[in-house]
């Protein structure tokens, strides 16, 4: 982030706006990866057992929590529009496609403690599936419009929706 620039303190808040954009990619990247964070801290607290394939698999997760506030400041910026919304939704496709891999290996390898609630790996399963189809689907769109944003709000919503549909029926 870049520091404000300015000997008073109204040169310093006009700086503060012109660098505002950067401000709100920081914070698009801290609310982003606290819910990484927190999806990740939820999982893990039933994880016992921490092997190779689980552990290179968290660190390929990590490399893409580190770029992400690269990626969101591009995204920030002005002009080509396409390899900017691409290189942010391509890190957001990898780090979920990441953590899916990861919570299969989790569950393939029974790498969990048995009190490990029952719907957790199909919550997880169901929230990173939804999401990165909404970052997928993102990418060829974006080359049409730069409504692609929708995507990553109109898909997640519609898939929630589908799935509280679908789940009364499910029981009857």
């Amino acid at each position: 982030m870049p520091l404000p620039e300015g000997a008073t303190s109204a040169e310093l808040l006009r700086s503060l706006g012109h660098h505002r954009s950067e401000y709100i990619s920081f914070l698009i990247s801290f609310a982003v990866i606290g819910g990484r964070w927190r999806a990740h801290h939820r999982l893990f607290h039933f994880v016992t057992t921490v092997r190779g394939g689980l552990l290179r698999l968290t660190f390929g997760w990590l490399l893409m929590m580190v770029l992400m506030p690269f990626a969101t400041k591009v995204l920030a910026e002005d002009g080509g529009f396409e390899f900017r919304f691409v290189l942010y939704a391509l890190v957001q496709v990898i780090a979920l496609a990441l953590f899916l891999m990861m919570t299969r290996q989790i569950q393939r390898h029974r790498l969990h403690c048995a009190d490990i609630p029952p719907e957790l790996f199909g919550e997880v399963y169901r929230g990173l599936g939804t999401m990165i189809a909404a970052f997928a689907v993102s990418i060829p769109v974006a080359f049409v419009t730069q409504w692609a944003y929708a995507c990553w709000i109109v898909i997640p919503l519609a898939g929630n929706l589908l799935f509280r549909l679908r789940r009364p029926a499910a029981r009857a």
